[in-house]
């Protein structure tokens, strides 16, 4: 079996991150060992990480397989090469601010958070964007923010746009959508059972699907015509901070600018929305 997935350098552990929910409990076993310790396992045999992770040499190679890299030897050979990556800067200090320590991690967790994305579909999904009819923008729980915010993104650069908040006007939206037109779904599991509705209404009337998922495994991301997988490596924080949405943010703004940045008829809507607010928040004269 050929390797099927080449995350961008440093990317490798990222890509694990986006895999693990997939796996059963021996598979994931040994994804976490390569997570926990990349160092140890570049430089191990298949018996040594089968050793860490407590499994058989041959649960090792399924599981590279399953998770896309072909075999053990295409794993390591990643591992290897991002070793190469820039070490981060120096540990912080134990009495660190607890705000830094929250930008610390969060500026950490970015360096990464690529590794399971797949450039040639973010340029398709920014394509397709582009050139739509229609954009319906729904997410749910903590991605709602997400959604709305750059639902209100490219509403403002001229795209007709539609972002509902309640469920109910989500799924209708995504009912009465028709071929040509897409949804943008954003799901950090990809497991929402309000946004999967969404998603399969959306496809189930000839609409394209664009998924924003940090699961590469998930449902949505399955039924997708577009995932766009980032961010899993948040997750392995247990410290109680909100972090996961940046990642979601930031991946949501690149399509925007992908789609419409440079666009004139975008542009200019920008131009003319900037005037209107300008105009809404200007103090007025007194004589």
């Amino acid at each position: 079996m050929t390797s099927t997935i080449s995350p961008p350098l440093g990317g490798t552990r990222a890509m694990l991150q986006s895999l693990v929910p997939s796996l059963v409990p021996s598979e994931r076993r040994v994804a976490q060992a390569c997570i926990d310790d990349p160092r140890f396992v570049a430089a191990a045999s298949v018996a040594e990480l089968a050793a860490r992770a407590d499994v058989s040499p041959a649960t090792v190679v399924r599981a590279c397989q399953r998770m896309g890299f072909g075999g053990f030897q295409r794993l390591r050979e990643l591992l290897i090469r991002d070793q190469a990556m820039p070490q981060d800067g120096p540990v912080p200090a134990a009495f660190e601010h607890p705000l830094e320590g929250v930008f610390s991690r969060a500026i950490e967790g970015i360096r990464g958070a690529l590794g399971a994305l797949d450039l040639a579909a973010f340029d398709a999904a920014a394509g397709r964007i582009r050139d739509c009819g229609r954009l319906l923008v729904v997410g749910n729980g903590a991605s709602l923010a997400a959604a709305q915010s750059v639902g209100l993104h490219f509403l403002t650069s001229g795209k007709v746009c539609e972002s509902p908040v309640d469920i109910i006007s989500q799924h209708i939206s995504a009912k009465l959508l028709k071929p040509g037109d897409v949804c943008l779904a954003v799901s950090d599991s990809g497991m929402n059972n309000f946004t999967l509705r969404s998603a399969v209404l959306a496809k189930e009337a000839g609409a394209v699907v664009v998924a924003i998922t940090s699961y590469g495994k998930s449902e949505l991301a399955e039924l997708s015509d577009y995932p766009l997988v980032a961010g899993a490596d948040f997750h392995r924080w247990n410290d109680s901070t909100v972090t996961g949405n940046i990642v979601q943010m930031l991946l949501l703004s690149a399509l925007h600018a992908a789609a419409l940045g440079t666009l004139p008829t975008a542009i200019a809507a920008r131009a003319e929305v900037y005037d209107e607010v300008r105009m809404m928040v200007a103090q007025p004269d007194r004589a």
